[in-house]
């Protein structure tokens, strides 16, 4: 009797589904479209400018005012380290001036200029982002943009602001990862 109840169970569970007429699997791999290709391949050689700065986003900007220090240390970080960028102890090899730059031409200065310093090894490198008021009575524009991407670039180790012989609260020295190069002894 139990069959009978699972048989008329599974009778009515299978209601108005319609037997498979052929046997071949549906994978779900798309079917080659060439007119889709051709246009995925032409969009994928397009320059979008957009794009280029990977990582240095302006979804929150840290807003900080002229004279004000800055000041950041990536965790694990010592303290002796920074102490000794903040008292500009720790020689700058390369520097930057972002003075004038609208931020997005700021920004892609900022991540070609930090890929160069990497790509030779450099510990330390000034960034002079200025510290004027803007027209509209805001804060700094390109010091408080300068300071949120370092804190996302993950080659910067930290950042102060300059001692005054260096520009002051308008430049930070910049501390740098570094891989070791073969016969550096430092």
């Amino acid at each position: 009797m139990q069959d009978d109840d699972d048989f008329s169970l599974f009778q009515s569970a299978v209601r108005g589904v319609k037997p498979i007429t052929h046997d071949r699997a549906e994978t779900g791999k798309v079917r080659s479209n060439r007119e889709q290709i051709a246009t995925r391949r032409s969009n994928a050689t397009l320059s979008n400018d957009s794009t280029r700065v990977d990582g240095l986003s302006d979804q929150f900007v840290i807003d900080v005012g002229a004279e004000d220090e800055l000041y950041w240390a990536r965790d694990g970080v010592q303290d002796a380290q920074m102490r000794k960028l903040k008292a500009g102890q720790i020689a700058f090899e390369g520097s930057l001036d972002l003075h004038g730059m609208t931020v997005e031409k700021a920004r892609e200065q900022l991540w070609d200029f930090i890929a160069e310093a990497i790509r030779l090894e450099v510990r330390c490198v000034r960034v002079t982002h200025g510290k004027a008021a803007r027209l509209d009575g805001k804060r700094p524009l390109i010091k408080s943009h300068v300071n949120t991407w370092l804190r996302q670039h993950p080659q910067v180790l930290g950042f102060t602001s300059c001692l005054p012989r260096h520009g002051g609260t308008g430049a930070l020295y910049v501390v740098l990862k570094r891989t070791m190069l073969e016969g550096r002894d430092e």
